[in-house]
């Protein structure tokens, strides 16, 4: 439980307002819902994210394309730490309309963390397993889901805004389902936290995907694993709909997944070029 004084620190009254209307169901008398989500812990936490989210001031395009029911958002990965889901997450809760509660799929090494675990279950983050994916979408929620994986969050700086090559995963659910999928693109992740190289060994060693060294790291030593306040600029695309078999032949499911993959693309390198500066 969250010590009210706590809470009353960092309290948000438009993630309390957000949160108040959203229909949430299956909850036990406790509050829980089967994935962990409780909507007054949730309060909490997403009212921490709110502060982070108006520290990259973000401006948002086009949430009025994210539709009412079952979806997958499905935007590009990076920065090194998930403020890009964040601030997507975020952004679906306070500008659109009604609100929106991401169900985003994390990275089975992100419940090993301290802290990180109860905030994600409590805020509606559910390990990233396609059963859990299935299940809620076919609750009608909304799905946030990044394709490139650990590969795209952690891209060195001279792989910037270029797409890793997307899983199959997200395709076969949104298949199965009968879920549209709308396409996002962040703009500003990449500049928050600069890595240069990855230094793999020592990622290994703390059973961590990617050990990042940040450009600034001789000038500020550890204080360059935070984020520069850097503007985000977040795209919402129209809402794709697919057909066909979810078990269809590998390469079948490839040539959605590129189309999904390409949409994306392409509103990177327009939204990098309407870009006037980052910050």
């Amino acid at each position: 439980m969250i010590p009210q004084i706590l809470y009353d620190l960092v309290r948000d009254d438009r993630i309390e307002q957000a949160l108040d209307i959203l229909p949430v169901t299956g909850t036990n008398e406790l509050g829980y819902d089967p994935w962990g989500f409780n909507r007054h812990e949730a309060k909490f936490y997403f009212s921490l994210a709110s502060w982070i989210y108006r520290y990259f001031h973000p401006v948002i395009h086009g949430i009025e394309n994210l539709p009412a029911g079952r979806v997958l958002v499905v935007p590009n990965h990076s920065g090194q730490l998930p403020f890009d889901g964040l601030v997507v997450a975020v952004a679906c809760l306070l500008e659109a309309k009604p609100p929106r509660l991401m169900r985003a799929m994390s990275e089975r090494w992100f419940p090993t963390l301290p802290f990180v675990n109860e905030a994600f279950n409590r805020s509606g983050v559910v390990l990233g397993d396609p059963i859990n994916c299935r299940n809620l979408l076919e609750a009608d929620n909304a799905i946030l889901v990044f394709p490139e994986g650990a590969r795209g969050s952690g891209k060195t700086w001279d792989h910037r805004y270029q797409l890793v090559r997307f899983g199959r995963g997200f395709m076969r659910l949104a298949l199965q389902t009968d879920a549209p999928i709308v396409p996002v693109a962040v703009i500003g992740g990449e500049e928050s936290i600069i890595s240069l190289y990855n230094i793999e060994p020592l990622a290994r060693l703390l059973h961590t995907p990617y050990a990042p060294v940040p450009a600034l790291l001789p000038l500020l030593g550890p204080l360059a694993y935070l984020p520069l306040p850097v503007r985000f600029h977040v795209y919402f695309g129209e809402p794709m709909r697919f057909s066909g078999p979810f078990d269809d032949e590998d390469e079948a499911i490839d040539e959605k997944v590129s189309e999904v993959m390409r949409t994306v693309q392409a509103m990177i390198d327009e939204g990098r070029a309407k870009r006037e500066g980052v910050f």
